[in-house]
């Protein structure tokens, strides 16, 4: 079977007529009329309509990037882009003293979000170092991973900032 390329029409007897955008090692990318875009198996059943040639990219930008994200996340201290929830964009974190004669100290909190993020990123890092270390013995390991489990827990306060859960901040879990 010869693959087909980026911009060849196909027909699905699921999902109509359909322009193939993106080429994988098993799936089509395919922006469909009707039902917009769906990922189906390269062996699936469909009516080639105009087969494009050569236009075949057999690994895609998307897997690519997430590959070269992964490794950059592994072996660096790159920050990890964590979306913050939708109801905090753009808003204000004002810092409020006791005493009234005092300021207030505003900050956006983007920013402070920000540093959160930078924080956890680096908690991080020196966990992966820690854990790969070959000259802590295994209970020095140990007694250092239980400390960053309770650094976690201790920032779970900010985890409301975070969009998605998987991004948050986990102490110990209870079961």
């Amino acid at each position: 079977m010869k693959l087909l390329g980026i911009g060849s029409r196909i027909e699905h007897s699921e999902f109509g007529s359909g322009v193939v955008t993106n080429v994988t090692s098993k799936h089509y990318w395919v922006t469909f009329i009707k039902n917009g875009l769906e990922t189906i198996d390269i062996e699936s059943e469909f009516e080639v309509i105009d087969a494009v040639e050569d236009e075949v990219d057999t690994v895609s930008f998307y897997e690519v990037e997430k590959s070269l994200k992964d490794i950059l996340q592994k072996w660096s201290d790159v920050t990890e882009i964590a979306p913050i929830a939708d109801r905090w964009k753009k808003g204000t974190l004002i810092l409020r003293p006791q005493d009234s004669n005092l300021s207030e100290k505003e900050i956006p909190i983007d920013t402070f979000f920000h540093k959160i993020v930078m924080v956890r990123d680096r908690i991080r890092v020196m966990e992966q170092k820690i854990n790969s270390s070959k000259t802590l013995d295994d209970q020095d390991k140990i007694d250092l991973q239980q400390y960053i489990t309770r650094i976690y827990g201790s920032l779970t306060t900010f985890n409301v900032l975070f969009k998605l859960k998987s991004d948050n901040f986990v102490g110990v879990r209870t079961k």
